[in-house]
């Protein structure tokens, strides 16, 4: 079993089929898509001297390269770590260096973050940009037939921020893949060859892993020419291409029903969004100006996308006696996925009774990559411990209650002030810090740091964020600093967040 076959089957059935476009310029069909992915499966194996289960890194902006070097490295029966675009180099660093990446495909404009990591990362051999002449060669050679793996090998390192402050790589294998995708299938939508996805969010994360079933059924995976969102670049694209669906975050649906360019089509599918909370009136809004395209999923890295879905017809039913309570839930478990809700010692709740929302099937993950303390913790009797809190409704619906207990959820992007407060007590001047999420109209929340000074430390906002800079990647940077006296604990000496939550309400209704 090997998830590249999702390719072949669709490149036998319908090769002269768009499957890679950018903006609205075909890069290749399915045809042409599968000949370079057999292709360069030969070169990583042959040339380059892989062996089944070494790990081949993707650090790229939205490219059709992405989906040729994912399928490359599955056909040739590897492992795939695609990595966010906007990390810092650090970062880069330890996630090549923690998942042994042997070689790194990366787009142009990281060339210059990633390539010095040769000399630093002891595994790492090649990092290889996809408009060199090295990536041209290893797409125009001899081709290979598609190495078959167990269900159970790992297919795609998906590595996401733990509150240990390190990254962790969630192991995906090809079931989970392959579940993953048969349920988008039950659950979300059907595709046909005549259908796209427009990749509107980062493919590293859940926009590529959405790819995956539109790849199945031959549909075409539309790239915005911009590398970036832009609501007027979208409208159009849905105006050019059909039977348009694409993933987002609750910000970006919120910017595309503010657009200027906004224009419902017939050409719209479907919207999925998740990875944050969205707030009612905005949701309310774009069921007004978009209509009933819009569908919610919950999920994780660890169990990719597939916790529970609020379908189209719940968003649009609104004569449905609870239909705004259903509007702020997440939705029902996706179909070969039990959830259920347990106590502090693993025991089931009842309905309506909050608590940690554990997830069991085809679609949780492996366990994480080398981390098996980790993975002890996260998966237990069959179970993954999510490590949210919620609650379910008489009719199996799931509300969300809290995100983890310290996440913040900016801009769809998950934020783990640890990882923040380890950088920023690195800093001479920097005695304690404690960092937390504050409500945010336009990004969901902003991230907040209050900072105990050295003794006699002279630091100020602007040294501290330069600092944050040099460390991890901009969109984790605070957005706001303010310096205090001491920090709130408990008998325990552990710092209350809830209590500086307290103050920086108090300070922004000072300072209005």
């Amino acid at each position: 079993m090997n998830i590249a076959a999702l390719l072949e089957k669709s490149a036998i059935r319908h090769g002269d089929r768009p499957a890679l476009t950018v903006h609205d310029q075909v890069h290749a069909n399915y045809r042409l898509f599968s000949q370079r992915v057999r292709a360069m499966a030969f070169s990583l194996r042959h040339r380059l001297g892989l062996k089944t289960g070494d790990r081949v890194a993707i650090a790229m902006s939205n490219r059709p390269e992405f989906y040729e070097t994912l399928f490359a490295v599955w056909h040739a029966g590897l492992v795939g770590v695609p990595i966010n675009p906007k990390l810092h180099s650090k970062e880069f660093e330890y996630i090549l260096s923690n998942s042994q990446a042997r070689v790194c495909f990366v787009s142009p404009d990281l060339i210059e973050a990633i390539a010095p990591l040769v000399y630093q990362v002891d595994e790492l051999e090649l990092v290889i940009a996809t408009d060199s002449p090295d990536y041209r060669a290893l797409i125009g050679a001899d081709a290979i037939d598609m190495v078959d793996v167990a269900p159970t090998a790992p297919a795609w390192l998906f590595y996401t921020s733990g509150t240990t402050g390190r990254p962790k790589g969630a192991t995906l294998t090809h079931r989970n893949l392959l579940a993953m995708t048969m349920s988008y299938f039950a659950d979300i939508d059907q595709i046909g060859p005549f259908d796209a996805i427009i990749h509107a969010a980062p493919m590293s994360h859940g926009s590529g892993l959405y790819g995956l079933p539109h790849i199945a059924k031959a549909a075409n995976n539309v790239i915005p020419a911009s590398v970036h969102f832009d609501p007027a670049e979208i409208w159009l694209l849905v105006e050019i291409h059909r039977g348009v669906s694409f993933f987002a975050a609750p910000t970006m649906i919120q910017r595309l029903t503010h657009s200027a360019a906004l224009a419902t089509s017939d050409h719209l599918k479907t919207i999925i969004y998740g990875g944050a909370p969205m707030y009612r009136a905005d949701l309310e809004r774009a069921l007004d100006v978009i209509g009933p395209r819009l569908v919610q999923i919950y999920g994780q890295g660890e169990s990719p996308m597939t916790i529970t879905a609020l379908s189209k017809q719940s968003h649009a039913d609104r004569n449905h006696p609870r239909h705004r309570d259903l509007l702020g839930s997440v939705g029902f478990p996706r179909t070969g996925v039990d959830v259920r809700i347990v106590d502090k010692d693993g025991m089931p709740l009842a309905p309506g009774e909050a608590g940690e929302i554990t997830v069991r099937g085809d679609v949780v993950m492996a366990g994480y990559w080398n981390d098996p303390q980790a993975t002890r913790h996260a998966l237990r009797d069959g179970w993954l411990y999510t490590g949210d809190v919620g609650c379910l409704d008489p009719d199996g619906f799931l509300t969300l209650i809290d995100r983890s207990k310290d996440l913040i959820i900016s801009g769809g992007s998950n934020i783990y002030p640890r990882e923040i407060e380890e950088v920023l007590l690195r800093h001479p001047g920097v005695m304690q810090v404690s960092v937390v999420g504050i409500p945010d109209p336009e990004w969901g929340e902003q991230v907040v740091a209050l900072v105990v000074p050295a003794p006699d430390a002279s630091v100020c906002a602007e040294t501290l964020d330069a600092w944050c800079l040099e460390n991890i990647a901009r969109f984790k940077r605070p957005k706001r600093y303010h310096f205090i006296d001491t920090l709130p604990t408990n008998n325990y000496g552990k710092v209350l967040k809830t209590e500086l939550r307290k103050l920086l309400n108090k300070l922004d209704a000072e300072a209005h």
